[in-house]
């Protein structure tokens, strides 16, 4: 395997990364609020049927791999390859003092090898080079891999979304976490 930075020629490939969500676990979020005072409580439970969620490269996800693979805008864009073919790919921008990781994607046949933890190793040597205060990551609770993974790289849940994609994200069990790794 090589991770290396994203050029042009990649772009059209990054569709070949079956990078399909299945999860049979979430991170299950609860909220009691009253007036001003919201707490929530978050744990992890078991789906009642493996969730399978097609996940292709939006447009507006293609066109910032683009933009930083062909220089025009600053950020960190790498691929994985194996055997000459990307298996992985990432994306992510510095937000002031913070990186933020837009989109991890590994193919689905070859998960829990380890390939999204090395990228992930170079996005924070990414961080670190420009010296930044933490990496920000948001993900929604039900992509139970990759929260899981977060966990164990020591990212920690610094908030709760729960309007991020419908007003009702939280009654549909769907919403949006942003965990921090603090460098600093």
């Amino acid at each position: 395997m090589q991770i290396r930075p994203t050029k042009p020629a990649d772009l059209d490939l990054l569709d070949e990364i079956d990078a399909t969500i299945l999860s049979d676990q979430y991170l299950h979020v609860s909220r009691d609020a009253e007036k001003l005072a919201a707490n929530f409580r978050i744990e992890l439970r078991q789906l009642p049927e493996r969730r399978s969620e097609s996940n292709p490269i939006a447009d507006d996800l293609r066109f910032l791999f683009k933009q930083i693979a062909t220089g025009i805008d600053e950020g960190f864009s790498c691929v994985a390859e194996l055997n000459g073919l990307p298996i992985a790919a990432a994306v992510a921008v510095q937000d002031r003092d913070v990186v933020e990781l837009i989109d991890l994607r590994v193919d689905f046949d070859l998960r829990r090898e380890g390939f999204g933890s090395a990228i992930m190793f170079q996005v924070i040597n990414y961080a670190r080079e420009r010296e930044s205060r933490a990496i920000r990551v948001l993900v929604r609770s039900g992509n139970g891999p990759f929260n899981q993974m977060l966990a164990k790289l020591g990212f920690e849940i610094a908030g709760i979304d729960t309007q991020r994609h419908s007003n009702h994200d939280l009654v549909k069990e769907q919403t949006t976490l942003m965990w921090y790794l603090q460098l600093t």
